[in-house]
Order: structure tokens, then sequence, then C-alpha cells
């Protein structure tokens, strides 16, 4: 395991290009000044002992040994003991739809983003907990594995949108069976699937599939985004322009929340609906809810101890100073005479 633990040092860097920009800058206005006292051939005759590659040489040195520098600051550190955790938790998987219709702006600033909103609160509220995240619309596919990396769930939690899944539709049957054989088998732990769509099913019979899923030993709980009134579905064109979805007869698609469905999908598990609005999405309610699962030992393999390792780069840092510093920038009149392919008559 590596990690820095200070990146912001890394910033640092950037000075490089700004440094070679000038070092070329500053060799452009001696070969323009020395122009002015004459040929610029004749005038390297008359100074034997400038040379040409030896600042050049001692530039690349300095800039090596900033560089290695800067990489000492931002402290390389190596896990070096593995230690395995055993903590209490529970399984929670959340079934988010990213079907079209989510793009509805009947909750602000749109169904789907409000519910990525409130899946990122509810992590930040998770502790030891195993998390999984699965997309569907017409398909159903796993974002993010059950996992305790709760920082990497909200990374692929933020790239979610509605082009993520290409079949359009709902399939809420689809993403419950996907759930069910991504739990983890033969535990005694609780588990929890939170379905986050307007219901509006039309691939599959949802309410089968989680009648299997309480079989399983698996509640789910589902959370309707949208008013039963319904929003039109805004489609993006081009140049930023916005049209709402239409059907095949021209008329503006009205996307509706289906509380009913929900409600009995819920119901056949035992779990609990709740209807999000532009106030609340009803995190607290789901969190009531986990908290009294049933939990079970989870074994987390973490990284305990990290050795810092920067000295080394310290070192080598110093090492091309000290190089920049012995080598001069014109040539040994010892050295100018000694050629090793001259042949004496």
């Amino acid at each position: 395991m590596f990690k820095f633990g200070h990146s912001e040092y890394l910033y640092l860097l950037i000075a490089i290009p700004v440094l070679v920009l000038l070092y070329i800058l500053s060799v452009m206005y001696k070969k323009r000044s020395l122009k002015k006292f004459g040929d610029l051939e004749v005038i390297e005759q008359l100074m034997p002992f400038v040379s040409k590659n030896r600042p050049l040489l001692k530039f690349v040195f300095i800039c090596i040994s900033f560089a290695v520098l800067v990489f000492a600051l931002a402290d390389p550190q190596f896990g070096s003991k593995v230690e395995i955790v055993k903590k209490k938790g529970a399984e929670i998987i959340i079934a988010l739809d990213v079907s079209n219709s989510m793009l509805a702006e009947d909750i602000q600033p749109n169904r789907l983003e409000r519910a990525k909103q409130a899946i990122s609160k509810l992590i930040d509220k998770l502790e030891n907990d195993r998390f999984g995240l699965i997309i569907f619309a017409g398909d159903s596919y796993i974002q993010v594995p059950l996992t305790t990396d709760y920082a990497a769930s909200k990374m692929f939690l933020s790239s979610i949108n509605t082009g993520i899944v290409t079949k359009q539709g709902t399939a809420i049957g689809s993403a419950i069976n996907l759930a069910m054989n991504s739990f983890t088998p033969e535990t005694e732990m609780d588990k929890a699937l939170i379905v986050i769509t307007d219901g509006e099913n039309h691939e599959d019979d949802a309410v089968a599939a989680a009648k299997l899923a309480k079989e399983k030993g698996i509640t789910i709980h589902t959370i309707g985004m949208g008013s039963p009134e319904g929003a039109p579905i805004p489609i993006q064109q081009g140049y930023g322009q916005a049209e709402f979805l239409k059907d095949r007869e021209g008329n503006t698609v009205i996307s509706k929340l289906d509380q009913v469905a929900l409600q009995q999908i819920a119901s056949e598990t035992d779990g609990i609906f709740i209807r999000a609005n532009n106030n609340e999405v009803g995190l607290n309610k789901l969190l009531e809810q986990i908290n009294k699962m049933q939990k079970e030992e989870i074994e987390t393999k973490i990284y305990t101890e990290f050795e810092h390792r920067y000295q080394y780069l310290l070192g080598i840092a110093i090492l091309f100073l000290v190089l920049e510093l012995l080598i001069s920038e014109r040539k040994s009149k010892w050295f100018s005479g000694f050629n090793i392919f001259k042949i004496n008559a």
C-alpha cells in the first residue's frame, strides 16, 4: 500500500515547466546579445573554453534535484503491516434507477441528482456496514460491489448519469434479482436492499422478485422519487438546448410516481416505503431501519503502519545538487588538449 502524507506539495512540480521556459529564454537572450559583437562562429573560436553542453547539464541536474525534493516533501509512505480487523456490520445494497424519467424536475434539481445527494449522505452515516450499488434502467449492472471502502463508493456514485445504461426502461425486478445474487451467501447478518426509483416499471414483475427476496431473508425498502402529478422529461439537444421527451404521437411524456407499486414491493418483504420531496428524501427513516438490522462480524484488511521513505529521495536530491556544483560551466584546459584520436607523426 502506497500513499503520500502531504500530497499538496506535489503542486510545486508545476514550477518545472516554468523553469524550463525561463532557461530557454535566457539562452536565446545570450545568443542575441553575442550577435551584437559579431558572427557567432568567430566569437566561439575566441572563447575556446566556453562550453555549450555543461550549462544545460547543470540545469538538468537542478531540475531533477528540485523534482525529487518535491516528492520527498510530499512524504511517500508504504504500508508495512496488514491487520485483519473484525467489526460488526450488515450488508446494504442500493439499486438506483438511471432511466431518462429520473431527469424529471418535480424534485429539484432533478430526481436523479437528488437521489445521488441522498445516497452520498447515507454513505457518510454508515459504520462498518458493507455497502454496494446497483444501477438499472432497461438492464441492471453492479456499479460498486459490496465493500467497506466508502470513499471509493462515493467516487463511483458521482460519475453516474442516465447515459451509463444504454437500454432504456425501468426493470425493477431485474435490479432485485441482481441484488439477491450480490449479497454474501450463507450468512446470518441482515441484508437490506434500497430501491430508489420513480416506480414506473415497464419491463418485468417486480413484486414476484420481491417475494423471492423475502424467502432469502432480504428486506426491501423503496424510495419514490417524483410526484403523482408527474413532470415532463427534459432531453438535452445540441448547443445546450433542452426539449421535453415526446411519444410517437408527438405528445409530451409526463413521468408520474407509481407510489402503489413501490408500496407493494416494500410490503412484500416487511420493508418501508418513503416518498421523497424537495425537503427530504427520507434519510432519517432509513437510518432507523438500518440501525435495527442484525449485524455480524465482518473481517476487513487495513494497513495499520506506514513507513516514511522520504529520506532516500532527500539523499538523491542532495546528490544531484552536489553534482551540479562540481560541474564547471567552462571546459577544462587540461582536457581540452587531450584527444585519444590524435596520431603523432
